[in-house]
């Protein structure tokens, strides 16, 4: 009766640490899903933007409305504005010597370089693509992965191996890179790790591009929607941009936005077996904000 006693006691101690690493695990994977949203514009209180252009509380603000891949997103954001808590400075200049460099630090995929920057400042494009790798490393560190095989991190590379300048178009950085929709191109077509949002689905962590009306475009992160008392409607966004002298929180107005395309990551793991030499079209039509 007593060692009957006694395997019962060791058989619930062992299924207490079974549900416990089970819970772990759980607890590990808990984000590891595309973020979901209701169908209704998601709007921002005057208090969501307390604290100014630059900080890393976007995870700790925004972050509450959301869970899955663009938790991690808006992690990416504060571990980018940590590397520049003042911006960092803003510039564009491909002749420039040295040229403009996308990203101010050594953005690196699972421990390895994607680019030498030429400068310390950064520019719109370097700066959602440095939060997007950023949250690669967050979300593949959850599942201890941290490999990648060459021809896959030779396409996410900033630069070439050279060092020379990657071109617009070419492989995954270039598409992101390219004008009009650039996260467009490289997350909904060239790799398949993400899909198009309606505007009024937006969530904070979705991948942005504006096309605005006075010409040109911007590639940002969308943290909100927001309305003032005299009903003026803004567009609440993080990127690098002159305005914030490189990275940081903008808000603006939308009466100043033609169209935009929103793309939300969805299959993060395409990018270990996405085809390279995957096509892409730039004809894609932008969406209006009808908020």
């Amino acid at each position: 009766m007593q060692l009957e006693k006694k395997y019962q006691r060791l058989f619930a101690a062992g299924l207490i640490v079974i549900i416990a690493l089970l819970s772990g695990c759980r607890m590990n994977h808990a984000r590891c899903f595309p973020t979901k949203d209701n169908g209704k514009w998601f709007m921002l209180s005057k208090f969501a933007l307390r604290k100014g252009a630059h900080h890393t509380a976007h995870a700790r603000i925004f972050g509450r409305h959301v869970r899955g891949y663009n938790y991690d997103i808006l992690k990416g954001i504060d571990i980018v504005q940590a590397t520049a808590p003042e911006g960092g400075g803003y510039f564009t200049g491909i002749r420039a010597k040295p040229t403009e460099s996308p990203i101010g630090y050594e953005l690196k995929i699972f421990g390895k370089s994607l680019l030498t920057p030429p400068r310390s400042t950064s520019y719109c494009s370097g700066s959602t693509y440095g939060a997007f790798i950023e949250a690669l490393n967050l979300i593949y560190g959850k599942c201890g992965i941290d490999s990648l095989d060459f021809d896959h991190y030779e396409a996410l590379r900033m630069q070439e191996i050279n060092g020379g300048r990657r071109e617009d178009g070419i492989k995954f950085w270039g598409h992101w890179n390219a004008d009009g929709f650039g996260n467009h191109f490289a997350l909904a077509q060239y790799s398949g790790s993400g899909t198009v949002i309606e505007p009024k689905n937006a969530r904070p962590g979705d991948f942005v591009n504006i096309s605005w009306k006075k010409g040109g475009g911007h590639s940002v992160i969308f943290l909100g929607w927001r309305k003032d008392k005299a009903g003026k409607k803004y567009i609440v966004y993080w990127s690098s941009q002159k305005g914030t002298d490189g990275f940081g929180d903008q808000v603006v107005e939308i009466d100043q936005i033609k169209n935009i395309k929103v793309v939300r990551l969805a299959n993060p793991e395409k990018i270990f077996n996405f085809n390279i030499n995957t096509p892409v079209t730039t004809k894609v039509p932008g969406d209006k904000i009808a908020l």
